[in-house]
């Protein structure tokens, strides 16, 4: 998925090598937005598992004093987008599962069929949960375009009264009135903002690692400061001698806001006392609502001689409360390994000769009852 507006560049070589010359290049320009585009990184190695939350708490920001309508119906449609996207791949996986289901009720047993009715009636509820969430966030925006309407036509009012004669006492009246009204229906497009945005779900982002051409070399060592609205993620790494990288830090959990853009900023760290901005840009973030996890990179410089490369996953429900069938999509390797544990052959069921014997066993272990007692 491209999110990219301007024209692709050239895909990066595996073996990234730069000479000397390259050591001091400094682009500290900024530029009003950057672009991602898909990219796949070079190099990349883990240093521990560990994720990271920009809130305890409570996580909430607090309303914004001037609602931004143009903006919200922008995240508004990116979010809708993301949600059909998430319940077509939930269903097409329920529609795998029951059509496995179909094909092994003759030949497997109990416990393997329970298992995959167990799975298919977990996404069955996570679909239902999708469905609300959903309708929730189309009667926000409802009540948010209603209001805006009433705000737009007591701007009107606002606007007439004041242009008119203000002399007669009625007028005065009427322009107070429909300066009050003004003021409350702001300040329900305000509420209703945030409330929208508390239902945006989270952003999970994994650092995949920095590639460019002709620009990292065995030592070099970066500091990566992602800002986020109040929410914050700095980071350092270095390049090693067998073009490896490592960092101090690996994921991060971002929630989405309505008018904050993602701020990243790269710095070269020379020495104590010389660091170089590499780059300072600010990225795009309603095309990050997907179904599955998109790699994407970010032009750091203006040549595009430095890329930043990152896995951002999208949960539609905040903190740890998505459930466990929901795991199973947001990560490609984790679906089609259970896709393959799937299609694997049912075990047979027991013969008749079996089933004789586990007969005789049972009713030998009644008579031994009863005969105690």
């Amino acid at each position: 998925m491209s999110l990219s507006v301007r024209p692709q560049r050239r895909v990066l070589v595996t073996k990234i090598n730069r000479s000397q010359s390259f050591a001091g290049v400094n682009s500290s320009a900024d530029r009003p937005f950057r672009n991602l585009s898909p990219f796949t990184p070079t190099v990349s190695r883990k240093t521990g598992s560990r994720v990271s939350r920009m809130f305890s708490m409570s996580h909430k920001s607090p309303p914004p004093k001037v609602p931004q309508p143009n903006r919200l119906d922008e995240v508004y449609e990116a979010l809708k987008k993301g949600l059909t996207a998430y319940l077509e791949v939930h269903q097409l996986e329920l529609e795998k599962l029951s059509t496995q289901i179909r094909e092994s009720k003759r030949n497997s047993r109990l416990g393997f069929l329970y298992d995959l009715d167990k799975q298919v009636k977990s996404i069955e509820r996570f679909l239902r949960r999708l469905e609300f969430h959903a309708s929730k966030i189309d009667e926000l925006y409802e009540a948010y375009c209603i209001q805006r309407r009433l705000r737009d036509g007591a701007h009107n009012m606002v606007k007439a009264y004041s242009t008119g004669s203000p002399g007669s006492r009625e007028a005065r009246e009427s322009l107070a009135e429909a300066s009050k009204g003004y003021k409350e229906y702001t300040e329900n497009m305000c509420l209703l903002e945030n409330e929208l945005e508390s239902q945006l779900g989270e952003f999970h982002i994994r650092m995949k690692g920095l590639a460019g051409f002709a620009r990292l070399c065995a030592g070099d060592q970066y500091e990566i400061f992602m800002k986020y609205g109040r929410q914050r993620w700095k980071l350092r790494g270095r390049i090693e001698v067998n073009s490896k990288q490592v960092w101090d830090s690996e994921e991060m959990v971002f929630l989405p806001l309505v008018t904050e853009f993602l701020s990243i900023k790269v710095t070269e760290l020379k020495s104590l006392a010389n660091h170089v901005v590499v780059g300072n840009v600010s990225c795009e973030t309603k095309d990050l609502f997907a179904a599955l996890p998109q790699v994407v990179a970010v032009d750091i410089n203006d040549l595009g001689t430095l890329k930043l490369s990152l896995e951002v996953t999208w949960n539609p429900f905040d903190k740890d409360d998505q459930p466990s069938a929901a795991s199973t999509v947001n990560k490609a390797s984790t679906v089609n390994k259970r896709f393959s544990t799937y299609n694997q052959s049912p075990p047979d069921t027991p013969s008749l000769r079996e089933q004789a014997f586990y007969v005789s066993v049972h009713q030998a272990a009644l008579l031994r009852r009863h005969g105690q007692w």
